[in-house]
């Protein structure tokens, strides 16, 4: 059973989960956010690109960890549901797979708790990255993860809107700590560090425009994001770009987003 959350929707400013449906060509947006996006598109091109690649890097840590014999995913910051979402993927291994969806936004919310309505095996929580006891102790995490077992957490194109002031490095381990060996975390994060000289000065552009959204972002160095995955073992081939990781498609060598998205699985020992 879903437990439905009512809220009223915020349209008076743009959130981050309906821009990355916007720049995945999703319809579960406003007037608000589409205006946003074309001004963020106008500043920085591959905004767009940023998106289609991190989903993609959603997709196959979720196969990977499927594989690697998890059964059961909490997604933070998962959006707006869009084709692909974390327990199609899995199912189409193991269908027996639950999944708990958390978002602070109250359009991804309803839109999940209608898509899931009926479901025993997910379910759509209110709640932000920053209140991980509200997070893992919500009646509807409970009810569908056994944290005895390994969990499959996924916090993908998130952290960036987590202010140093919020402690993420903190704020990470309060998950880890909760989470039994053998559990994989994945995760991933907007950067400049590799970026052309163009394409760093379009994402810091962008960076300032998001402050004035519902969901300020901050960029963050390699360093700082692999700080993120203290106390975890990186598997293989570590800390890369979105695009690059476990994919065994061509990638575009001149794609200008290509190094602009840091992603890791980490799997706690």
């Amino acid at each position: 059973m879903t437990e439905f959350f009512a809220r009223e929707i915020d349209t008076t400013k743009p959130s981050a989960a309906r821009l990355y449906d916007w720049y995945l060509g999703g319809t579960h947006n406003y007037p608000i956010d589409r205006t946003f996006g074309e001004l963020a598109t106008q500043i920085c091109p591959f905004v767009p690109d940023l998106a289609r690649n991190n989903r993609g890097f959603l997709r196959r840590a979720v196969q990977f960890a499927v594989e690697n014999g998890i059964r059961q995913f909490i997604d933070i910051g998962s959006g707006v549901p869009t084709v692909g979402n974390v327990h199609e993927v899995a199912h189409r291994t193991a269908p027996e797979t639950r999944v708990v969806y958390v978002d602070n936004d109250a359009e991804a919310v309803v839109t999940s708790q209608e898509m899931l309505e009926g479901s025993t095996v997910a379910t759509s929580v209110a709640a932000d990255l920053r209140q991980p006891d509200l997070i893992l102790d919500h009646p509807g995490t409970t009810r569908l993860i056994d944290f005895d077992q390994p969990v499959g957490l996924l916090i993908v194109a998130v952290f960036h809107f987590v202010s140093p002031s919020d402690g993420p490095h903190q704020l990470m381990r309060s998950y880890i700590d909760r989470l039994a060996p053998g559990s994989y975390v994945a995760l991933s994060h907007i950067t400049v560090d590799d970026a052309t000289p163009v394409a760093a000065e379009q994402l810091q552009d962008l960076e300032r425009e998001y402050g004035s959204t519902s969901n300020p972002a901050y960029l963050r160095t390699r360093d700082e994001f692999t700080q993120l995955f203290d106390g975890l073992e990186l598997v293989e081939p570590g800390v890369s770009y979105a695009t690059d990781w476990r994919n065994f498609e061509p990638v575009d060598p001149h794609d200008p987003a290509r190094p602009c998205f840091y992603a890791a699985v980490g799997r706690k020992p």
